[in-house]
């Protein structure tokens, strides 16, 4: 058998079975083309992506300027390791660094990679800078926190299906309530806290969104410590909330913010959107006093940085500021909200909807173990559009946000007709 050959989307699904890890759930569709907001699967059939690969895809799939920029750089050079310099990565870490008004960046290659990048620093810190007594450095998660599922990052949650027979557990990582100030400043009481790491929204969680203020209240309780607040900007960064980062507030710019933001994170996390979808691009961004905390030989990445990731995100983010997706997904999310508001006033099955720019959810009035939110999924495929439940009764919707006027008009049809006509 050749890649060639001609297999049915059931004899691919049967074959991930059969040679595959089962550590995924996936919906029973299998996909062999993307461009745009569209994917198509083996058979032909065309679909409206609403997940958008967890917001990695923010920028369509497949944008040809992206692509461009992919081959172009593989025909030149790929990876050189850090061992020695290239030709793009000090001009990539110059773009990003004003991009974003950082003083450095710190490469890596997936969103997880990052997160324990950022834990790493923020302890190196601690030790070198605020003086905490060698290995007693605490981190705060918060509740409902979804960073990845390495050996430490599963350390500071809560979620057993991420938990559950993978201990012992690393130390030093405290959890208290998301959005719950007053447990925030009594957990800074201990001197040994170097850092704060929250998402601005959960996303994985349920698209969980903050109360007004939350966020800069809670970085202003850390510089008040003398603590780091880190965002985790993997899934919400990049566009995707109708800001460049979901911690810039409310401003209307499509760039990062120099003057006034919301919230300035000391750390800032990214991921996902940063190559388009298109390879593994993934960074941390903090000032000198913070960065230079790490030395050489005490943290690294062989592919981080590499040239073929350094044209890529340069060519993915130019994509983001030029087309302005930040404002399309500002604008096109208050209109899906609206729609979906209307649809829970009409239907018994929704009961709320939440999100911010195009990182929206519904929460399905049913429990989280009952299978009613899997099963209007598999109906909006059978439909068209391509949807993913998350912790059972949660429904999240996250398009491409190179989206039309038109072809939301049309996803929220498919939406409404779907959850009007279901039947348990």
């Amino acid at each position: 058998m050749t890649p060639d050959t001609m297999l049915s989307s059931q004899d691919l699904i049967q074959m991930e079975d059969k040679y595959g890890a089962h550590n995924y759930h996936p919906l029973p569709v299998v996909l062999a083309k993307g461009e745009g907001v569209h994917v198509w699967d083996v058979e032909g059939k065309q679909y409206f992506d609403f997940l958008s690969a967890y917001s990695a895809v923010n920028q369509g799939h497949c944008h040809p300027r992206i692509i461009d920029a992919l081959i172009k750089q593989a025909k030149e050079l790929t990876l050189t390791s850090r061992a020695f310099h290239s030709d793009l990565l000090g001009q990539y870490e110059k773009y990003v660094t004003e991009y974003f008004y950082y003083d450095k960046v710190l490469p890596m290659n997936t969103g997880v990679e990052a997160v324990e990048t950022a834990l790493k620093l923020c302890r190196k810190w601690a030790y070198e800078k605020k003086g905490v007594p060698t290995n007693e450095a605490k981190i705060i998660f918060v509740s409902g926190n979804f960073h990845g599922r390495t050996m430490a990052i599963i350390s500071g949650s809560v979620d057993p299906s991420s938990t559950k027979g993978f201990g012992p557990y690393m130390p030093g990582l405290t959890v208290i309530p998301y959005n719950d100030l007053d447990a925030l400043a009594e957990a800074l009481k201990d001197e040994t806290v170097a850092g704060f790491l929250v998402e601005p929204i959960q996303g994985e969680a349920g698209v969980f969104v903050p109360d007004d203020g939350y966020l800069k209240k809670a970085a202003a309780l850390c510089k008040e410590n003398n603590v780091l607040f880190i965002a985790d900007e993997v899934q919400t960064g990049i566009a995707r909330t109708g800001r460049l980062l979901a911690t810039c507030g409310n401003c209307n710019c499509s760039k990062g913010c120099e003057n006034n933001p919301e919230v300035k994170p000391d750390i800032l996390i990214l991921g996902k959107a940063m190559s388009g979808g298109v390879f593994p691009v993934s960074a941390v961004l903090a000032n000198d006093d913070i960065m230079l905390c790490i030395k050489p030989g005490e943290h690294g990445s062989t592919f981080g940085g590499n040239p073929l990731a350094c044209a890529v995100a340069m060519a993915a983010l130019e994509v983001v500021r030029d087309e302005e997706l930040a404002k399309n997904a500002d604008r096109l999310g208050q209109v899906f909200r609206a729609r979906m508001a209307k649809l829970a006033e009409q239907s018994d099955l929704v009961t709320l909807v939440r999100g911010k720019g195009l990182l929206n959810a519904i929460v399905i009035n049913d429990t989280e173990d009952s299978s009613t939110a899997w099963d209007i999924c598999v109906a909006l495929k059978e439909n068209g559009l391509l949807a993913k439940p998350t912790h059972g009764n949660i429904i999240r919707f996250a398009p491409p946000l190179v989206i039309n006027d038109e072809q939301l008009d049309a996803c929220c049809t498919i939406i409404e007709n779907t959850i009007n006509t279901f039947q348990k």
